[in-house]
């Protein structure tokens, strides 16, 4: 009977210890740790939508394009409506470039390769960059295509589609920051 007894306190207290230990030290680390993880994946998120927002918007801008204003088939109002929803639209744009370069370190720093860290960051200062720059609008609409797709298609495309493209969308990509680099800045 003391052996049984005995070994019931140790165990007991070793319960207790291990319960302590863990709600002092390993508790409060791991909530911590799950925050920061949380944080990490919102800011991942709100990048994916961000660029789901530029292709979209981007599209649109190229969809409807302003009519001349000699054209029968528009009347001043409707002219006036759409100039407004591109002026919105223009809008999302310079929203969704801003969030992108604000934020880089966030979402950027969370993957684990260099170059794809290098990737999201080039990716964010060059689509500002076009936002910000004196070309042309439908200029700036294919040169933010031009880098958006590919970006978005080997961070939030199916393994298979990523893998296939790799390549080609590294290399467009590439063309497309030398394009936006080496090309004038005004019309």
């Amino acid at each position: 009977m003391p052996n049984t007894l005995w070994t019931l306190l140790v165990a007991a207290g070793t319960a207790v210890v291990t319960a302590l230990a863990v709600g002092l030290f390993v508790t409060p680390r791991m909530e911590a740790r799950k925050k920061r993880m949380g944080e990490v994946h919102t800011a991942r998120d709100t990048f994916g939508a961000n660029m789901l927002r530029i292709i979209s918007a981007c599209s649109l801008l190229q969809r409807f394009e302003l009519p001349a204003a000699d054209d029968p088939d528009w009347t001043p109002v409707m002219r006036e409506r759409l100039a407004g929803e591109r002026s919105r639209w223009w809008q999302q744009l310079d929203e969704a470039t801003v969030w992108l370069l604000d934020n880089a370190a966030t979402y950027a720093g969370s993957w684990p390769n260099a170059r794809i860290i290098r990737f999201a960051i080039d990716y964010a200062g060059h689509a500002r960059a076009v936002v910000l720059s004196e070309r042309e609008e439908a200029t700036k609409v294919e040169l933010l295509l031009a880098l958006t797709v590919p970006v978005q298609r080997q961070f939030f495309g199916w393994p298979w589609s990523r893998a296939r493209h790799v390549v080609a969308d590294h290399r467009a990509f590439d063309e497309t920051m030398d394009l936006i680099s080496g090309g004038p800045s005004t019309p």
